[in-house]
């Protein structure tokens, strides 16, 4: 659900075989991407509200990130029930910076530029500099 939404209205016009491809790169990109996000993580602890706030037919979750040194940052989650399980649908950075709308104006320029094809390309060379990034290690200066 999350890449038909990003990509936006014209998902039922491109092909079920760039469907598909569009939801392989992005899933593979949105894991690379947060795994290199918490890798470089040292010393951090997560706080979650027991509460979810029902909104959007789903509930909001709210956590913080304390960070080692430094304010805490606030990430929130938004949850949909699928069958028997929940999932992320967004994620909501200082509480308010939508993830998913963040992306779909970035799909937006470069589908006008270039297409489907073009984001495909997009995304997975996000996931490969990601991936880098990750297994080069945390770089000095960055945590």
């Amino acid at each position: 659900a999350m890449t038909r939404i990003a990509f936006g209205p014209e998902w039922n016009s491109i092909p079920p075989e760039q469907q598909a491809a569009l939801i392989e790169n992005f899933t593979q990109m949105t894991i690379a991407t947060y795994a290199n996000r918490f890798d470089s993580y040292s010393g951090e602890r997560l706080e979650v509200d027991a509460t979810a706030e029902p909104r959007n037919n789903g509930r909001i979750v709210h956590t913080k990130l304390f960070p080692s040194t430094g304010d805490p940052v606030t990430l929130n989650y938004l949850m949909r029930g699928s069958g028997d399980a929940w999932r992320v649908v967004d994620v909501y950075l200082t509480g308010t910076i939508s993830e998913l709308a963040t992306r779909r104006s970035e799909f937006a320029a470069i589908l006008k530029s270039g297409g489907p094809n073009a984001l495909i390309e997009s995304l997975r060379q996000q996931t490969e500099k990601s991936m880098r990034s990750s297994a080069a290690g945390p770089q000095r200066g960055t945590r």
